[in-house]
């Protein structure tokens, strides 16, 4: 578990045990058993469950023989057995320590906390109890604190489990998951099923205990087919009469069928205040599936008062593809909404919040391209209206939601300094955990940023609208820069996007930071290092490379850096700040440019909390210099005359002082741009550039002041002249090395992005100013075959394995990352890419093909299509499998191999494709590609891997796995296989 802000105890909701329920029940009935059997604990590293099968050491197929002991080195003995627990009757609450078979605090003493993360296997039963001539609904199921759960029918040996991942952090506001009984109960008796969990334990205590809640119940087969979830809405809060953003999102799940929006009315006497508009795509349920409704707000006049709620009235269709649907009365239904409103007086005004605390506002936005994927944030306005200065971007912990009033919401708002004349901005990273602020949560705060910046400039508010309280465009690109600060995880995060995107930051000041997860809780216990080839884990750090903040501290060269930390941090070690501000200063020694200034500040006997470790008079002072030095300097003028840009992945990285990195030579190595101005005068400016392992780059002459006279370019020993009517053109400038260490500038097309790097950037989408494409974060597709019911064995109506991963996928995407995400069949793809992105965002964004038959189903449809794609580019399965040959056999394929790969988009140049395959149509393999999938940070896959049948070896298991080339292709030097 990386750092929150604060670690509570988790307090959960009572729940009820009964030991007998008659069968004469007008509904069907669960009842969860209070006794558990527990196994373990088995040492790994953070994330290393992902690799393991969830029930490791034990097969959940095979009848599970309570008497056998395993292999284990935290128990005395060098064994572990199976024990009982017991769930709290009340509270249901099941708590596991292995206090008597583990010494931890011996363990803790020489391997820190790594020794504490563990696994362990629990078991327990459920019983169903049937109703009369009713068929089984659905079950909804809430774990929170397990990685992992599976329900294994009585006497089952051949079906396949089907893994569903628990809510693990215990996520605020997320929904049960909806999960099918694996095989039909019976209608006359109780029929009892196994429930296994994979507990896995990542956090930091003296002696680590696992902590366990699990709800199952029937859904409701009494209420609508489509059904309001409104812990899932999105919505403004209204100062002075007018919503602070146009993005409201109202939470929808359907029970059972295909259900799409039709139409959404609001109440007659809102009407003259406001109107709500639908997204231009159409928006569909699958069967199960929850999602977050898109509405735009107009709004012309005040919204009085008087006004608590917005009603809406929402009109449902039966949308089954490949079915025409005559629109029945059956076939459509409404769900009346009220969402509530809440009405703020303007900031500083009477009613206000006292000056002791911090007024603050709950602003939305849309994440996603053409109104989509609504979002909430905070912000705390500045005291002072007029000319605004530059805004500071507050990162929050993990574990924090700063949308709870109380304790950790009000906390983290009200610690932040206010200021006269800049805003506080207070992104949500997507949720509470997020991405630990990279990929979408990183794109999530710049995107606030720029979001307040429109809401500003673009309400019609008289009070606070028009741009009277506006934020300064302080960059060429007119995109405003930010002060970032963040604290613990937050800190972190700040680190990360501002040497990620060094142009748009003013400075930094992160507190009690961590330096990389792997240095926060290293991995010196992992299972998978016994059994994995040392190249291998090379190849797996890779994917972990891009977040190493310490690796990349020289892109703020010319920045300003306050780093704070608690002397007494019990969470986060304060050596992690001392070691960074090291780094840093150590690449600074001998520049004679330098115009950082880094300092450090340690509060001697602070823990990693304490609420004035933001807002001090050091740190109010350190932004008063910013600012003030922010609006003295010019581009031009601070430009250091010697830098280096470091890049992991050309899709996740910004510019710096204009430079910015298209294509790796080698994707998976660090790429560096050195930059040296050697000469300056009244004739042509001499700017030296040193490249390594880069193939393409480009030069924003808007962002970099040396550009702006004659300039004489020398790259890597070659001399090119750019004459000052190019620079001055404003045009992006672009270079390519068409041969080693030669390089010609692309003065008539643009680079082509590198996408790839790594399997966690199917999560976002580069955001880049280029009007002739629509780019930024969709709404992600999942494509699965078509029909998606199986035929042969299965009963009637049960989903099929490939639906069930990608509505497990879509389940996840929403509770982790607030992620929209549709579900179409393959043989949907031609009308959904002809119908201009009216039908579905798969020509928006990035796409999973989820199953062998969903890829070859779409192969199959481009090449009928008017895509603009050749389907003899496209990756099936075989097409992978000969691809990473690396010998006369290839890898080592045997049936329950999964495989997981990138791919390009079939038709946006900025988007990209993930594939889950596997070797068999079993299911097996593609259970162990969805595992895969990076859904949580830490998780380390490449662009491509296959992985084999779990023996206990975790990463061991691994087939082949490797990264692409920057055109998609085999890289040899970056590529791992068995049988090379």
């Amino acid at each position: 578990m990386l750092p929150s802000l604060i670690i509570a105890t988790l307090l959960l909701p009572s729940f009820a045990y009964h030991a007998q329920m008659p069968l004469s029940e007008p509904h069907w009935t669960v009842i969860l058993s209070r006794e558990w059997d527990v196994l373990g604990p088995f040492p790994i590293h953070g994330r290393e469950q992902h690799f393991l099968e969830p029930s490791f050491p034990i097969d959940v197929k095979n009848r599970v023989d309570l008497d056998a002991t395993y292999p284990s080195a935290h128990a005395d003995g060098g064994r572990v057995s199976w024990s009982k627990a017991q769930a709290d009757k009340d509270s249901g609450i099941l708590e596991v320590s292995f206090p008597d078979s583990v010494r931890w605090k011996a363990l803790r003493d020489t391997e820190g906390w790594a020794a504490l993360q563990h696994h362990a296997v629990l078991k327990t039963s459920l019983t169903v109890y049937p109703a009369s001539g009713l068929p089984p609904p659905y079950l909804r199921i809430q774990l929170d604190g397990g990685s992992y759960f599976t329900i294994i029918a009585p006497n089952s040996t051949t079906k396949i489990p089907r893994w569903y991942s628990g809510n693990i952090y215990q996520m605020e506001r997320a929904l049960p998951r909806v999960v099918e009984l694996p095989e039909v109960p019976f209608s006359d008796k109780p029929t009892t099923y196994d429930i296994f969990v994979s507990g896995d334990y990542e956090r930091n205590s003296e002696v680590p205990a696992q902590t366990i809640k699990l709800k199952v119940d029937f859904d409701n087969v009494d209420s609508e087919q489509v059904v309001w979830e409104a812990t899932k809405d999105v919505i403004p809060d209204v100062v002075s009469g007018w919503t602070f953003g146009d993005a409201i999102g109202i939470g929808l799940r359907a029970r059972d069928g295909w259900w799409s929006v039709h139409d959404a009315q609001i109440a007659h006497y809102l009407k003259e205040h406001l109107l709500l508009k639908l997204a231009p795509t159409k928006f569909r349920l699958a069967p199960t599936q929850s999602r977050i409704l898109p509405l735009t707000i107009v709004q012309h006049n005040d919204l009085p008062h008087t006004f608590t709620s917005i009603n809406v009235t929402l009109v449902l269709r039966r949308d089954d593809p490949g079915v025409n649907v005559q629109h029945r009365s059956a076939d459509t239904m409404t769900l009346e909404i009220s969402l509530p409103v809440t009405h703020l007086p303007m900031w500083g005004g009477p009613g206000t919040n006292s000056s002791s605390s911090n007024p603050v506002i709950k602003g939305s936005y849309f994440f996603g391209v053409q109104d989509s994927i609504p979002t909430n944030f905070l912000v705390i306005p500045p005291k002072s209206p007029g000319v605004g200065r530059t805004p500071i971007l507050a990162l929050h912990g993990a574990g924090v939601d700063i949308f709870t009033l109380a304790p950790l919401g009000s906390l983290w708002s009200q610690a932040l300094p206010r200021q006269d004349r800049s805003w506080v901005m207070i992104p949500s990273g997507r949720t509470s955990w997020g991405l630990d602020w990279h990929g979408p949560s990183a794109e999530d705060a710049w995107m606030v940023l720029d979001a307040v910046s429109d809401i500003l400039r673009h309400s019609k508010s008289d009070v606070w609208g028009k741009n009277k309280w506006g934020i300064p465009s302080t960059t060429p690109s007119s995109k405003s820069q930010a002060i970032v600060m963040g604290h613990s995880n937050g800190g972190q995060g700040a680190w990360y996007i501002s040497e990620r995107f060094p142009d748009r930051v003013l400075g930094v000041i992160p507190a009690s930071a961590y330096i990389k997860s792997q240095s926060y809780v290293p991995w010196t216990m992992s299972h998978s290092a016994h059994f994995a080839d040392p190249f291998l884990e090379a190849i797996l750090q890779t994917s972990l490379t891009p977040d190493d903040n310490d690796l990349f501290v020289g892109n703020l060269h010319g920045k300003d850096v306050l780093a704070i930390h608690g002397g007494n941090d019990e969470n986060v070690p304060v050596w992690h700040s001392r070691e960074l501000v090291g780094v840093f200063q150590n690449l600074l020694n001998g520049i004679d440019s330098n115009i950082s200034r880094v300092e450090f500040l340690e509060f001697l006997d602070q823990p990693h909390w304490f609420p004035s470790v933001l807002n001090n008079e050091q740190v109010q002072l350190f932004i008063d210099q910013l600012l003030d030095r922010g609006e003295l300097d010019t581009q031009s003028t601070t430009d250091p005359e010697a830098f280096t840009l470091t890049v992991a992945i050309p899709a996740e990285s910004g510019s710096m002082r204009g430079w910015h990195v298209e294509k790796l030579l080698i994707p998976g190595r660090l790429g560096r741009v050195h930059v040296c101005v050697t000469q300056k005068g009244s004739l042509a400016v001499r700017v030296d550039i040193k490249t390594t392992n880069i193939l393409e780059f480009s030069v924003d002459p808007n962002l970099s002041g040396v550009l702006k006279q004659n300039s004489e370019l020398w790259i890597d020993g070659g001399r090119m002249k750019l004459d000052v009517n190019i620079s001055q053109a404003g045009e992006i400038l672009y270079f390519k090395a068409i041969e080693p260490r030669i390089w010609k500038l692309n003065s008539d097309s643009h680079n082509t992005l590198q996408l790839s790097g790594r399997m966690q950037t199917i999560l976002s989408s580069p955001i880049l100013a280029n009007s002739s494409e629509l780019m930024g974060p969709a709404p992600l597709v999942l494509v699965v075959p078509d029909p998606a019911l199986h035929s042969e064995s299965a009963p009637a109506g049960t989903l099929s394995h490939a639906m069930s991963v990608a509505l497990r996928l879509s389940h996840d995407l929403l509770l982790y990352h607030q992620l929209d995400s549709e579900v179409i069949f393959d043989s949907e793809v031609n009308s959904a890419l002809s119908k201009l992105g009216s039908m579905s965002a798969l020509g928006k964004g990035n796409v999973v093909v989820v199953g062998n038959e969903a890829a070859t189903g779409l192969q199959m449809a481009l090449k009928s299509g008017e895509a603009d794609f050749s389907a003899n580019d496209f990756i099936d399965r075989n097409a992978i499998l000969a691809k990473v040959s690396v010998g006369p056999e290839g890898p080592d394929l045997q049936p329950g191999q999964g495989i997981l790969f990138l791919h390009p988009h079939p038709t946006k140049p900025f988007a990209k494709m993930a594939l889950l395959q596997s070797t068999d149509t079993s299911g097996v393999g593609l259970e162990r590609a969805a595992r895969l999938f990076p859904i949580r940070t830490g998780v380390p896959v490449p662009d491509w891997i296959i992985i084999g049948a779990d023996d206990g070896r975790g990463e061991g298991n691994i087939v082949a796995t490797g990264i692409w080339d920057s055109e998609w292709n085999w890289n040899r030097a970056m590529s791992w296989s068995s049988t090379a």
